[in-house]
């Protein structure tokens, strides 16, 4: 029962994140699509090749400042 929850709420939130929407959960954090810049020179550690790397969404999560108070 509590993970058929769960498992909603996750994907709800991915669905959230897709559609580029920002999901606040009080108390817990914020997750929200971040862009990631693009890189004109990387490097592929395996073959040494330089390469460009295209900028991309990200998900990205920030936590509230009861969140961090709990862990400390």
């Amino acid at each position: 029962m509590v993970q058929d929850v769960v498992e909603h709420l996750l994907e709800k939130i991915k669905d959230s994140l897709g559609n580029g929407e920002t999901i606040e959960l009080r108390g817990f954090g914020t997750f929200e699509p971040r862009l990631r810049k693009a890189k004109s020179s990387a490097r592929n550690p395996k073959t040494g090749e330089t390469i460009k790397i295209k900028a991309s969404k990200v998900p990205g999560f920030k936590a509230a400042k009861a969140l961090k108070e709990a862990v400390k």
